[in-house]
């Protein structure tokens, strides 16, 4: 039996519980027979158009019998195990298979079919199906919606009393966006128990390795969370497990030794916050689950971090949240703020001395990873006064990931903007999705490290990367992710998106009371590709709060200029609040960005704030420099340049056949073993690229002298010889190309100096490909690769050594916008070579995009695709021509492949 360990995965529901859904097993006869006989008589007749109170033995064995390859089948589980769902197919032609879906009665209308849906559609494009058929009853108008709303275009007619329906498995973007907005929508409803819960439990289950930091940890989380009970901020049930005795904050809270102590109380909590030894913690998961625990928040460790032992501990606590629907922060959180219906509660491991406000109507969603940086984040905002939506560390992220704190802001409307700190990134290609969504409504802001995707922090089970980082940061700025450099700087941006409007253009204005503060502010705008915008406006070293009115109001009447920066140096002694009045006065009348340095301000002082005639009260950002201030504005226009243009369509172009090109491949698939890739020949590397719409410069590869006159001849003059080694074809330099031949004495002598040079630098003759030559143009390299971790990678960049070992090549990774396509052929330094470089004809720039786009829809459609090279690619007035090119296969193994799943739990080490 051929089984894909990827087909089972956790899955999130429309009403944000989840579930597991996994290949049928032949042990599954049993479970299958309950399901169909706690069936109604209507549902049994809508599968098998009969009514079957039981499934025969044959059937039964039929149903969990399966080969996973000509048939398939899944089955959704819930907690107990039972099963809740079936989808199958059957291959019925070459590339055709019958499907059908049988969806327990007692979670009709949960989104059940269409999960099934999406990963039966993934698993068949795996498999080499391309077409569904189903045959369904017209009063199953349920079924025949599951297909409809999942984004295929389907075909239906009705014949003898039945609905035949027909749809191609292939992705679409529109059922790419609603596989994208179900998952959003499941995701963020399950994130409502981490952050919008009305009660909460917290538990010290035992002493830690080093002394006592169970109870340090767990104290530490109540210790704040109790301070807002007794302020009235929080008014929901809180139960102490395991901690000192304290007074009760509520009339329903409850204090015990133990989780079964509580529960003999017969209380309940939505949130648990748990500290302990790590066999404790997974021991205790069924016991909060009995309490009506939805999400579970670990703040301490001695799991993925400890090593082999430790991410086994890891896996076993993820099986045990799962298995009980229980959503999973940590292990080593530093804790989440949230806000439910009992009020905002802080269950962080912060103690700043003050209690957390009691509601932020407006503010920025905070999340990062370790507990370290989870401390420098609340410290830091907690300087600048920056108000809190939410706040999550998902410390070694087994579970909830930044992928869901996105999800959750995206629906949630007092986060107004987004902030992330990451020391790893899962899985970038659902992480640029989500963001890419959420940065279209809310500006999000992210600093990832340096060693993301190339190391794998202690603790974190993530894939690397054989990309350069220059991937990561195109992948952030396709995302339309303002990318800084630090959690200073992405607080001082955050602050600044939260406090101010984006600006609409480049034009900075400068004001100042120093001269030399305005050039050097003017310098450095300059190099963030900002435009002064006219004169400074000099105040003079002793202004005045009039004297600043007056300039600003002036200033304000102005056209010329989209932000501003006042930089504020008085020589003696701190700002004067009146100054301060008089700024935050004269920027509420305004609707450009202000940014204001000055001593003794910083953040969102209230000292700069002022009622806005439309939009209630403004503050305007004080920074600490004049670097810091240009930086932000510069994230800031930025992001609203991306903005303008988020909604651009993504690539769809005609001539792409996806069936036909898996339909050339699916058997040289076959006999590949996991990892394992194989390059096709050349007949079918063009067949391939021929179905993606690439036309390609054929070539006949030859043996000798007069084979290569014949060869010539068949295809005309001019021609190229190249020869075939991988070390000398692309290699004129080296001798290994000879071009613009025009007759048969100049092939048979290139053909013998070409041996002759294979001779000279490999030891041994090689054989020679014989090409009609291209129009003279400029040679370039289109490349596709699947990555492990970003799944589909595409580059371009020009032909030559200085390019290659310059690095002066341009990254994106799928899907793509045209004018994604357009900057990456602009972006290389040497790109001006295309663009009629010293009177030199202009290349066709139009058919040198299209071929990139062709390139990364087909490595975006074909994760079997490990690497698709053009090179060289020859661009011309006329045309680009490829030719060269290798296409290389392997079984795909896609992190994010058009199907929801949350992390799994289920080949993690035992």
């Amino acid at each position: 039996m051929v089984h894909y360990p990827h087909w089972e995965a956790d899955v999130v529901l429309r009403d944000g519980t989840p579930m597991h859904i996994r290949p049928i097993r032949p042990e599954d006869s049993e479970a299958l027979q309950r399901m169909h006989m706690a069936q109604s008589e209507q549902s049994r007749y809508f599968r098998y158009f009969a009514p079957m109170e039981r499934l025969s033995d044959r059937d039964l064995h039929r149903f969990t019998h399966v080969d996973h390859v000509d048939r398939v089948a899944l089955v959704l589980t819930g907690e107990d195990e039972e099963i809740r769902a079936v989808g199958r197919f059957d291959v019925v032609a070459p590339g055709t298979a019958e499907v059908a879906f049988n969806v327990a009665d007692t979670e009709q209308g949960r989104g059940l079919g269409s999960v099934l849906l999406e990963h039966l559609t993934a698993a068949a494009r795996e498999r080499g199906v391309f077409t569904f058929l189903a045959d369904v009853l017209p009063a199953n108008a349920r079924m025949i919606r599951v297909f409809t709303d999942a984004g295929y275009e389907i075909s239906q007619h009705l014949e003898d009393g039945v609905i035949s329906v027909s749809f191609s498995t292939a992705e679409t973007e529109r059922s790419w966006r609603v596989m994208a907005e179900r998952e959003r929508h499941a995701e963020a409803l399950s994130m409502k128990a981490v952050l919008a819960a009305s009660s909460v439990v917290v538990v010290r289950l035992s002493a830690g390795q080093d002394g006592d930091h169970g109870r340090s940890l767990a104290g530490a989380a109540a210790a704040g969370l109790l301070a807002q009970a007794e302020a009235g901020i929080f008014t929901g049930p809180i139960h102490l497990v395991g901690l000192p005795a304290w007074h009760r904050p509520t009339p329903a809270s409850v204090q015990a030794e133990s989780l079964t102590e509580l529960s003999a109380s017969h209380v309940s909590a939505e949130i648990a916050v748990v500290a302990g030894q790590p066999a404790d913690v997974v021991e205790a998961v069924p016991r909060l689950a009995a309490l009506g625990v939805r999400a579970m928040v670990v703040v301490s460790d001695g799991f993925g971090e400890a090593g082999a032992a430790g991410m086994a501990r890891q896996g076993q606590l993820l099986r045990a949240v799962r298995a009980a629907g229980i959503r999973l922060v940590g292990p080593a959180s530093y804790g989440v703020i949230g806000a439910g219906e009992a009020g905002r509660y802080d269950l962080t491991l912060f103690d700043n001395g003050a209690v957390a406000e009691d509601s932020v109507e407006r503010g920025i969603g905070l999340f990062c990873q370790s507990a370290p940086g989870g401390r420098m984040l609340l410290t830091t905002a907690a300087r600048r006064g920056l108000p809190l939506a939410s706040f999550l560390s998902s410390g070694l992220r087994a579970d909830v990931s930044g992928n869901d704190s996105m999800q959750f802001w995206s629906t949630h409307d007092p986060t107004a903007v987004g902030a992330v700190y990451l020391e790893s990134i899962g899985n970038p290609r659902k992480f640029s999705r989500i963001a890419r969504r959420l940065a279209a409504d809310k500006p999000l802001v992210a600093v990832v490290s340096g060693q993301t995707g190339q190391a794998t922090p202690p603790g974190h089970a993530v894939r690397t990367s054989q990309q350069p980082q220059s991937v990561l940061t195109e992948l952030l700025r396709q995302a339309g992710i303002v990318r800084a450099r630090s959690l200073r700087e992405m607080l001082d941006v955050a602050g600044l998106l939260l406090a101010q409007p984006l600006p609409r253009g480049p034009r900075l204005a400068v004001v100042s009371t120093s001269g030399a503060l305005a050039s050097q502010l003017r310098d450095i705008a300059s190099a963030h590709d900002l435009e002064p915008a006219g004169a400074p406006i000099l105040l003079g070293s002793f202004a005045t709060a009039a004297d600043y009115a007056r300039a600003l109001e002036d200033l304000g009447a102005r056209a010329d200029w989209d932000a501003v920066v006042i930089a504020h140096a008085p020589p003696v002694g701190e700002t004067d609040p009146a100054i301060a009045r008089a700024v935050a006065t004269a920027a509420a009348r305004d609707e450009r960005p202000w940014v204001m340095v000055a001593p003794g301000l910083h953040g969102l002082d209230p000292t700069l704030t002022a009622e806005a005639a439309m939009s209630g009260e403004r503050t305007v950002p004080a920074l600490a420099t004049i670097e810091d201030a240009v930086r932000s504005l510069a994230g800031a226009l930025g992001h609203a340049r991306w903005r303008a243009r988020a909604e651009d369509p993504f690539l769809d172009l005609p001539g792409i056949d996806p069936a036909a090109a898996r339909g050339i491949i699916a058997d040289r698939l076959q006999d590949l073993s996991p990892g394992g890739r194989v390059t096709l020949e050349d007949e079918e590397a063009a067949a391939v690229l021929a179905s993606y719409g690439i036309a390609v410069l054929r070539s006949t590869v030859v043996a000798d002298a007069e084979e290569a006159v014949a060869a010539a001849r068949t295809c005309g003059y001019p021609v190229v010889l190249k020869t075939v080694s991988d070390a000398l074809r692309h290699r004129a330099d080296l001798g290994g190309v000879r071009l613009d031949l025009g007759s048969d004495d100049e092939v048979r002598e290139a053909f013998d100096r070409l041996a002759e040079r294979s001779r000279e630098l490999l030891g041994r003759e090689v054989a020679v490909a014989v090409q009609p030559q291209a129009p003279p143009g400029v040679a370039c390299i289109i490349r596709g690769s699947e990555d492990d971790l970003y799944g589909p990678v595409v580059s371009f960049g020009l032909s030559g050594d200085a390019s290659e070992l310059l690095g002066d090549v341009s990254y994106r990774v799928p899907p793509l916008t045209a004018a994604d396509v357009t900057s990456m052929i602009h972006s290389v330094r040497a790109a001006p070579r295309l663009m009629g470089q010293r009177g030199l004809p202009r290349a066709d720039l139009d058919a040198v995009a299209d071929l990139l786009s062709r390139v990364s829809l087909l490595t975006d459609d074909l994760p079997e695709i490990a690497e698709v090279s053009l090179n060289p690619v020859i661009a011309g007035p006329g045309g680009a021509q490829v030719a060269g090119f290798t296409v290389r296969i392997a079984r795909p193994a896609r992190q994010d492949a058009g199907r929801r799943a949350l992390p799994s739990p289920h080949h993690a080490p035992a």
